[in-house]
């Protein structure tokens, strides 16, 4: 089989990427995963999501309006949705080293033409509040090989959060199999006109919060140890920075280098992030920080260890989690609490 550097070599071979990895994030890299592209993979993924952030500004290209389609999961596809999906899988194929592509609109695995890579993403996270002009995003996991069933989010490669609001940014992770270093890294990139630029070489989550983002509220109705939770967040003053994105909700934990962001289940309010478009991306990039993360049951009568999303299998590409992250002492009392 042609290896990525001697199909460089050949020209038509791959499409170049728009944008190319920022030098900081190359010399990152091992020698290995360069021969194997995953550089060359994220600059099309980061050419994907300069193309979102365009169209999204533009205010014409995409719109919230239904399109008639559900997928697979019975969701009601919107516009913007749809198109958004359109661009990501695009820069899979483009770039010749993904083998399969999955998303949440299009959640099979779609071969890319390529070998080397398989990557699962949402391509617009938060696409209820995009009419409201509120901060929406991408998320994508990239696992090495030709199959995203029956893995687990520890073996990515690398992982990312783009978000699209006053700025273009991206919070990047590089797995420690994939690092000179052998060492897991998190780095923050911002969207400029000419490419982009890491403005945050590494991220860190301390371990101690002062933030906290309560998701699946409803939740506290029935379910008395979340709302025990919350309770103590409240009571003892927590500043509340929940928009109702999971993007920018969890993107300000990045940026603050402390927080706590949790979505639990009750008998009459399911979670329902998927791990696989969703969940295990953010975790790496969390962990990969410093942070830390837990799983927690989607539904009531679901049985689950309190483990890392990371160590949950991918068994569905439909698979729901509940979902604890950020800083190391309060995701322990999330844990303690929820699975008392």
């Amino acid at each position: 089989m042609t290896s990525f550097m001697e199909a460089q070599n050949d020209k038509g071979a791959y499409k170049q990427p728009t944008d190319n990895l920022p030098s900081e994030i190359s010399s990152l890299l091992s020698n290995s995963s360069t021969a194997s592209g995953l550089g060359h993979l994220l600059g099309h993924v980061m050419s994907g999501c300069r193309r979102i952030a365009d169209n999204l500004r533009a205010g014409d290209q995409y719109s919230t309006e239904q399109v008639g389609t559900q997928n697979a999961f019975g969701d009601n596809q919107l516009d913007v949705d749809v198109k958004t999906d359109v661009v990501l899988f695009d820069a899979l194929k483009d770039s010749g080293v993904v083998h399969v592509g999955a998303s949440e609109e299009n959640p099979i695995e779609v071969p890319c033409g390529g070998t080397g890579y398989s990557a699962g993403f949402d391509p617009l996270d938060g696409s209820s509040i995009y009419d409201a002009n509120f901060a929406v995003g991408t998320i994508m996991g990239i696992w090495p090989g030709a199959t995203l069933l029956g893995r687990k989010g520890s073996e990515q490669a690398a992982a990312l959060v783009v978000q699209y609001g006053p700025r273009v940014t991206m919070a990047l992770a590089l797995n420690a199999g994939v690092t000179g270093t052998g060492k897991a890294v998190s780095v923050e990139l911002t969207m400029l006109s000419r490419g982009w630029k890491v403005t945050i070489p590494e991220i860190v989550i301390k371990a101690k919060a002062k933030t906290f983002a309560p998701g699946n509220l409803r939740a506290t109705q029935d379910n008395k140890a979340y709302s025990e939770l919350v309770n103590y967040w409240i009571t003892n003053k927590y500043t509340l920075r929940y928009s109702g994105g999971l993007v920018p909700d969890v993107y300000h934990i990045f940026i603050k280098g402390q927080g706590v962001l949790s979505n639990a289940s009750s008998p009459s309010c399911k979670a329902k992030l998927r791990l696989l478009f969703e969940a295990a991306p953010i975790a790496l990039i969390v962990e990969a920080a410093g942070g830390e993360s837990c799983a927690c049951p989607s539904e009531a009568a679901e049985s689950m260890l309190p483990v890392s999303l990371l160590e949950v299998p991918i068994d569905d590409l439909d698979r729901r989690v509940g979902v604890c992250y950020g800083s190391s002492e309060e995701v322990t009392r999330f844990r303690s609490t929820i699975f008392s």
